[in-house]
């Protein structure tokens, strides 16, 4: 039994369900679609030892998938310094700039063709991100043609709760129409992993980041693969187990 589908069968299992009945697969954007993170990583850092904050790149890829304002709350309240909205939303602007004063960021290899196959499977995308950055959010439709619509978009500004609450993956079931049982989730950082996993959704976590494999297996990851292109050599291995039939 190969390891995709030993972790189909054990999800089921737990979650009491007969079979997936797959409709869509849930994507994160940065670290899964686009190699946005190493950016973000520097921008994070900078901006937040510009204002006297103690922040490593690492701890970055840590606070991946979380809203801007909550991982401002988070480091400020960790070091005694805690700031109220209104400066939080000031600091994640000078992020914002910072992010967009980086060099060009393109798609992650593999993310386009992994996008048409899942169309050829006859699923749907949808997009499940912790992020609010307009120079990402108004590109995917000229990187990814025909393929997120805004209806079927959860970023930071749809929801309350950034993950790693479940908040957003069931937000994008509310919008999807969907059952748990009928959409998987991609995601490469390891809130992301723990938001799709007490959401209830099966979970592919690619490592695309410098993070040690076991950090998003602990996060509830049912199955690990170490990038884009080797989920994308996976798919039709995906389809055999999860859809009936694959296409």
């Amino acid at each position: 039994m190969n390891k995709i589908n030993s972790a189909a069968q054990k999800y089921l299992q737990d979650k009491g369900y007969k079979k997936f009945a797959l409709k869509a697969v849930l994507f994160d954007m940065d670290g899964v679609l686009y190699d946005s993170m190493p950016n973000h990583a520097q921008s994070w850092v900078k901006v937040m030892q510009s204002h006297g904050f103690n922040m490593t790149w690492e701890e970055a890829y840590m606070h991946e998938g979380r809203t801007g304002g909550d991982t401002i709350r988070i480091i400020s309240e960790r070091e005694g310094r805690s700031i109220g909205p209104e400066e939080r939303k000031a600091v994640y602007q000078e992020k914002t700039e910072a992010f967009n004063a980086c060099p060009a960021i393109l798609p992650l290899n593999g993310s386009a063709e992994l996008l048409r196959k899942v169309k050829d499977s006859g699923l749907f995308a949808m997009l499940v991100t912790g992020s609010g950055q307009p120079s990402l959010l108004n590109r995917l439709n000229d990187d990814f043609p025909n393929t997120f619509t805004r209806e079927r978009m959860v970023t930071s500004f749809d929801v309350k709760k950034g993950k790693p609450d479940p908040e957003p993956y069931l937000t994008a079931l509310e919008k999807g129409g969907l059952e748990p049982f009928e959409a998987i989730v991609v995601e490469n950082a390891p809130l992301g992993v723990e938001a799709a996993h007490r959401a209830g959704l099966f979970t592919i976590a690619v490592n695309t980041g410098p993070l040690p494999d076991f950090v998003l297996i602990d996060a509830g990851a049912d199955v690990l693969l170490p990038s884009i292109t080797a989920l994308c050599d996976e798919w039709e291995n995906i389809c055999k187990n999860l859809l009936q039939p694959c296409p």
